[in-house]
């Protein structure tokens, strides 16, 4: 049975047994999570996407957790090639793709074995029997079937053996498919059964396959027909006695859709051009998990988004910087390996101080590494991975949704100061998604820049001429001048410029005054303080522990917090999205409390900046999974921090 804190029985639908008609009753839940696995040629990424989109429509909130091995096709029925989709959703706020699946869908032994470590006991598999052959079941190291009865290998869990590829098959047989195109619509089938399950709409589902497939009708009608038998066979089979239903969740008023994080920044980088009234140009190469961006922007040329698709990473943000001097907003994607890469010409845009933005959607490392898993050990790099005094700003979402957000916040930093600003994401964020209040337009803010049109200095002579480096007081900010512009002709370059006229220099002095002119023009950046949740700090002072996080650890963080507080204890929590500079009042929030813990999915690199910069002892909680932490993690560790203190 899923697991839940709350739940009521109530009845509907109706099963036919025997010429008896029964009402089926319904259980209602607060929240489920739901894993879908099975071979990657199965279609589990988009059966749990199109379970995900009707879910955003039913009005539950939800988190997602897309798994899936780096290979295009990896041996098929092999642990290493198991696709996985895990859903969380509920009839309130959540913040994680859960800690372990109430249900699991297997579609082969391969799927099982691997997901059975993660299933509490209680929990409901959904089995597709017809894959275990002896040969499918040696292959993951099976002697003997775990679905024969007197088996003890799922003794702990409660099993619905469903032969879901001979039910497809029969359910298209008028069709007269090959088999073996037949059999690919079996994960249709499992969606509509436990569409039927937890009361899912199905209006968009049959509305995606028809598009889907408007070019092969007879395909379509085929996946139409797998999936309404498989929210039949639901309704009529006795092995399923129970349904579910979860309420919508009470989100903010406003209109939502189902976001990832990826299609997030992508949205979020064209409403920055927009509201800056610029060209957006993208110059990049794909690389995993980067690529779904490429792949958005150049859909949106109608906003004036162009794309170009570079023969590697150092022409990808060569053109991008390219654009930039030529007056777009100009955006470089890529992952760990491709930072590395552009450094050298990130140290070009730092010097030429020209507004660029550089997205890096963090992977596991190092060198190719884990290319479809998740990490946060980019940070070190971002900050410093470049050959002299080259700093620039870093900023990290929290999570998909937020990552519109903080697009339009990197574009406003870079257009406003000129300067180089670095976005980290990672595979986490980019892949999962969730409910997304998209916002009005107009409360966007107003990104739209000035040129320098003329001469912008007087000499002792009198004389009117155009300084390129001369600065903006506030901001120390240069103009920035559209080449071809009549009067602004000036050098250009990765060798140091002389302050004010950018002629070239080796005066020591001088080089010494650009390097912390550019450094005090990143240090004044402008970044909002950083908040603290701190309950009941007015009225009993700081709580004994802080725990601080950046990026997509927020998720986990937040929900082990909650954990920890329901137990009494108190705990504060702060999440930094500006990274460099980091907001103005950290110090002054750092020094109020007497212990500090750092999450982190890396060998504690924000740890090791905090404690260089302010020197405190905080203290880390690492890993390096290739995976998000999980709430109960986090609040075990959590918890043992407060019990020390």
């Amino acid at each position: 049975m899923p697991q839940s804190n709350h739940s009521t029985w109530a009845t509907k639908g109706r099963a036919v047994t025997s010429s008896v008609i029964r009402e089926k009753p319904v259980k209602r839940l607060d929240r489920v999570v739901i894993r879908f696995a099975g071979d990657s040629g199965d279609g589990m990424q988009l059966t749990g996407d199109r379970f995900t989109s009707e879910t955003a429509v039913f009005g539950n909130d939800l988190s997602t957790l897309p798994n899936f091995p780096a290979e295009i096709r990896a041996p098929a029925g092999t642990l290493p090639g198991v696709s996985s989709f895990q859903l969380h959703f509920a009839d309130h706020d959540i913040l994680t793709p859960g800690d372990a699946p109430d249900v699991l869908v297997a579609m082969n032994p391969a799927a099982l074995k691997a997901n059975l470590p993660d299933l509490p006991a209680g929990a409901e598999i959904i089995v597709n029997t017809d894959e275990f052959s002896k040969r499918a079941l040696a292959k993951v190291g099976w002697s003997s079937n775990p679905l024969d009865e007197g088996s003890p290998v799922l003794s702990a869990w409660r099993v619905h053996r469903v032969p879901l590829t001979s039910l497809t098959l029969a359910a298209l047989e008028s069709f007269g498919l090959p088999r073996k195109d037949a059999e690919r619509a079996k994960n249709m089938f499992a969606l509509g059964l436990l569409s039927w399950m937890y009361h899912r709409p199905t209006a968009g589902t049959e509305a995606f396959l028809r598009r889907k497939f408007a070019k092969k009708p007879t395909i379509a009608e085929a996946n139409l027909a797998a999936f309404r038998a498989g929210v039949n066979f639901g309704e009529t089979t006795e092995d399923f006695a129970v349904s579910y239903e979860i309420a919508p969740a009470a989100l903010p008023a406003g209109r939502y859709r189902n976001i990832s994080g990826n299609l997030a920044l992508s949205y979020g980088l064209v409403a920055a051009s927009q509201r800056a009234d610029l060209p957006l140009f993208l110059g990049s190469y794909p690389i995993t998990p980067a690529s779904d961006i490429l792949h958005e922007l150049s859909r949106h040329k109608n906003f004036g988004v162009r794309t170009f698709q570079a023969e590697d990473e150092i022409a990808g943000i060569g053109a991008a910087l390219g654009a930039a001097f030529g007056g777009a907003l100009a955006v470089t994607t890529t992952s760990g390996p491709g930072i590395a890469l552009k450094a050298e010409t990130v140290g070009l845009a730092v010097s030429l101080e020209l507004p660029l933005l550089v997205i890096d959607i963090q992977r596991g490392g190092p060198s190719t590494g884990l290319p479809t898993k998740t990490e946060q050990a980019d940070l070190l790099q971002a900050m410093y991975g470049r050959n002299g005094e080259a700093p620039v700003p870093v900023l990290a979402p929290a999570t998909p949704a937020d990552c519109f957000d903080v697009a339009v916040d990197a574009a406003r930093i870079a257009l406003t100061y000129r300067t180089p600003v670095f976005v980290l994401s990672d595979g986490y964020l980019a892949n999962g998604s969730e409910p997304w209040r998209v916002p009005d337009p107009a409360q966007l803010p107003d990104l739209r820049v000035r040129f320098a049109t003329g001469p912008n200095h007087t000499l002792d002579d009198g004389t009117e001429v155009f300084w390129p480096y001369k600065r903006d007081p506030h901001t120390l900010a240069r103009p920035w001048a559209v080449p071809g512009t009549p009067g602004l002709e000036h050098r250009i370059g990765g060798i140091e410029k002389q302050d004010g006229t950018g002629n070239i220099s080796y005066d020591p002095a001088n080089h010494d005054l650009m390097v912390r002119t550019r450094q005090a023009k990143i240090d004044r950046i402008e970044v909002p303080d950083v908040t603290v949740d701190d309950p009941g700090c007015d009225t009993h002072g700081p709580a004994p522990l802080l725990v601080l996080g950046w990026g997509s650890t927020y998720g986990p963080i937040t929900a082990a917090v909650r954990r920890v507080r329901a137990t009494g204890r108190r705990v504060a929590q702060a999440h930094l999205r500006h990274l460099n500079p980091f907001p103005h009042n950290l110090d002054r929030v750092l020094s109020t409390y007497t212990n500090v813990l750092i999450p982190e999915m890396n060998l504690g690199q924000l740890a090791t900046l905090i404690r260089a910069r302010y020197l405190i002892d905080a203290r880390s909680y690492t890993q390096v999974r290739g995976l998000p932490f999980k709430a109960e993690q986090l609040a075990t560790a959590i918890t043992e921090a407060t019990d020390h203190d």
